[in-house]
């Protein structure tokens, strides 16, 4: 329980221009513009966009800005504006086949039909400060490609499932789909909640349990089948016309996890999917996602709960970091009346217990050497 505080408000207005003037910095120094933001800090408007469920970089841009770069704030503030918006319809669902493909790697096969494009990507560097960066130098142009990446390239998981390798992906039944932005989330939860949940839940969080469920926790070695980032196209169809228009362009980025899976009495053995989609260009949080997701199908599966990563409602009740953020930082205000309750209750049960104080352990700072 915490209670109102009244008085403060002078000290609250200061904290507030405070922080404003910590936001700015030295007056001296340029200030950063959200042209600045979104052209240079492209990959932290990524995700701020995709776990706050709204594509807008201008707006990601402004809450970086305004969140002095804490990326979770900065969700925070994008995930709450996003509830002050109307809804006035729901796009056709993308077809990520027809993805403008800017990078395309697969760690299963090595002479992929369509070929391996690296694009851009942290991958192929060394992973040591870049001193240059300091001097703001001019940035060489990248060579272009000779030709355009071919849209209809297969997918790695549709040459297994030519062969019966992999498990076939079942289409949804035509109701209308789980919104998890406008319902609340109950157990057991089916895929689509599961990963509506997931692609909007904190990357750290997904990443820590996909790694646990590589070193043990999970019995679960997965393969990067297939990632994917590029622009792909929305379209919309008003009531009014009754047919799609393209509203505009998105980054999304898709991975494909496959999967080992030893078979049932049922199901013959065969390799399994996990499955990851994100805004922006977000692989990192692509593959966890994708791991974890298929750490989630224990059910599906016919597996065994052994692991925290495959506990569906611990996993699917923390993910969201607004919602923990909001738990965490609660323990600031004010909560007087428990603590003298305790306070109280600490006393009572000592004097009960008749404790000698001069039986109390020193802290080691009080002992001497001598002792």
């Amino acid at each position: 329980m915490y209670v109102a505080v009244k008085g403060g408000e002078s000290a609250i207005k200061n904290s507030q221009e405070l922080l404003a003037e910590e936001r700015r910095g030295d007056k001296d120094v340029k200030e950063l513009t959200l042209d600045q933001i979104q052209n240079q800090l492209s990959l932290s408007l990524d995700r701020v966009m995709a776990e706050a469920s709204l594509y807008d970089r201008e707006l990601a841009a402004l809450a970086v800005k305004q969140s002095c770069g804490d990326l979770v704030e900065a969700i925070f503030l994008l995930r709450a504006y996003r509830t002050t918006l109307p809804r006035f319809g729901t796009t056709v669902p993308i077809e990520t086949a027809n993805m403008s493909i800017r990078r395309r790697i697969s760690a299963t096969f090595k002479d992929l039909p369509g070929g391996q494009v690296l694009g851009p990507s942290f991958d192929y560097t060394h992973r040591l400060l870049d001193f240059s960066l300091a001097a703001n130098g001019d940035v060489p142009e990248a060579m272009e490609a000779d030709g355009t990446v071919d849209r209809n390239m297969p997918r790695v998981t549709d040459l297994l499932n030519n062969e019966g390798l992999i498990e076939e992906e079942t289409a949804e039944d035509d109701n209308e789909p789980f919104d998890l932005t406008r319902e609340s989330l109950k157990f057991p939860a089916d895929r689509p909640a599961r990963l509506q949940n997931l692609a909007r839940g904190d990357e750290g969080f997904l990443l820590a349990l996909a790694y646990s469920t590589q070193r043990g926790w999970g019995r679960n070695h997965p393969f990067a089948g297939e990632i994917r980032m590029g622009e792909l196209s929305i379209e919309f169809i008003p009531d009014e016309l009754g047919f799609s228009i393209e509203i505009g362009e998105i980054t999304i980025t898709e991975c494909q996890m496959i999967n080992q899976f030893k078979g049932s009495s049922d199901i013959p053995a065969q390799f399994t999917r996990g499955y990851g989609l994100s805004f922006g260009h977000n692989e990192r949080k692509t593959m966890a996602m994708g791991i974890v997701d298929r750490a989630l199908r224990t059910r599906e599966l016919d597996e065994h709960v052994q692991a925290p990563a495959q506990d569906e409602e611990f996993v699917l009740s923390h993910s969201c970091n607004v919602e923990a953020s909001g738990f965490v930082q609660h323990l600031k205000l004010p909560h007087y009346v428990d603590f003298q309750s305790e306070l109280v209750t600490v006393r009572a049960l000592r004097g009960e217990a008749n404790i000698d104080e001069t039986n109390i352990v020193k802290p080691i700072s009080d002992i001497t050497a001598t002792e």
